[in-house]
């Protein structure tokens, strides 16, 4: 009963987080990015451009369109959660592009492109949170890396510089670059968003007191710990090294409770996005 009450926690959290980050995507498209003619990148990007050329649809219709060979192939190779979920995100973005009619009435351009980017990256940043994704070149990406294990930052670096290549030969300097721009700034907030959610601070101790060290870890942080056989270089004395990983608020509690116990303990700090497994993040399978 528990486990099904996990699962369905679970799927709730995945859909809310999809929804809200396919909301706040649509609403720096349509509020901005569309106002300047502005081109940012991967397939929502190339919809905006098939529609700015072309007069027809909208770009929320071209990017599903866009999706629809994607999932077709995708449906054989990825896991059907995946593609569900993803199918969801591409629908649900479509939605938000059709019915949202905003104006932000951002003048410059050089504005227009910062803000357009840091919000259509904070929105990109929260649909990857859940395990599903919001389509376009996501689904290539994942194919590519699993079969030709071409990496997701390679391919998207070779296909924006393509449709940009392309932008270039239709548009005027200033939207182009402008437009880079933007797309580079999204980049950064989805990695800054990616960051908030994952960041974690991997600790090591010594101590003469690592016992007291570890029980204090378990006991009052409510923490794991392990302990690793270290021996000094010079002096040949073996050791008992405690790593234990924890996150930014914990950290100074750590620290503080480490040295009250031993004033003379070495207190190492390292930064890590990626801990998978164990009461932490969960491998994503696609």
């Amino acid at each position: 009963m528990q486990k099904n009450w996990h699962k369905v926690r679970t799927i709730f959290l995945d859909i809310i987080l999809i929804t809200m980050g396919s909301l706040v995507f649509a609403v720096g498209a349509e509020a901005i990015i569309v106002h300047h003619k502005f081109i940012i990148g991967g397939l929502y990007g190339t919809g905006l451009f098939a529609y700015y050329k072309t007069g027809y649809l909208s770009p929320g219709i071209w990017f599903f369109l866009l999706n629809i060979p994607l999932f077709v192939a995708g449906w054989f190779y990825l896991s059907k959660r995946f593609l569900l979920y993803s199918l969801y995100g591409v629908t649900i973005l479509t939605f938000f592009s059709e019915v949202l009619t905003l104006n932000f009435q951002i003048n410059d351009q050089l504005y227009a492109a910062v803000a357009g980017g840091a919000i259509c990256g904070l929105g990109s940043g929260i649909v990857l949170r859940s395990r599903g994704s919001a389509g376009g070149l996501d689904i290539v990406a994942i194919l590519l890396n699993r079969y030709f294990n071409l990496g997701v930052g390679k391919f998207y670096i070779m296909f924006n510089t393509v449709l940009f290549l392309v932008v270039m030969s239709q548009y005027k300097p200033d939207i182009v670059i402008a437009s880079i721009i933007m797309t580079f700034i999204s980049s950064v907030s989805l990695e800054h968003v990616l960051a908030l959610f994952n960041q974690r601070k991997i600790v090591y101790i010594l101590s003469s007191n690592h016992e007291a060290i570890v029980e204090t870890i378990i006991q009052d942080l409510n923490m794991g710990a392990t302990l690793l056989e270290a021996q000094g270089a010079y002096s040949g004395e073996k050791k008992q090294m405690v790593m234990t990983i924890t996150n930014n608020l914990q950290v100074k509690r750590l620290e503080n409770k480490v040295f009250t116990i031993d004033p003379d303990a070495l207190f190492i700090v390292e930064n890590s996005f990626n801990v998978i497994g164990s009461g932490f993040n969960k491998r994503q399978n696609y």
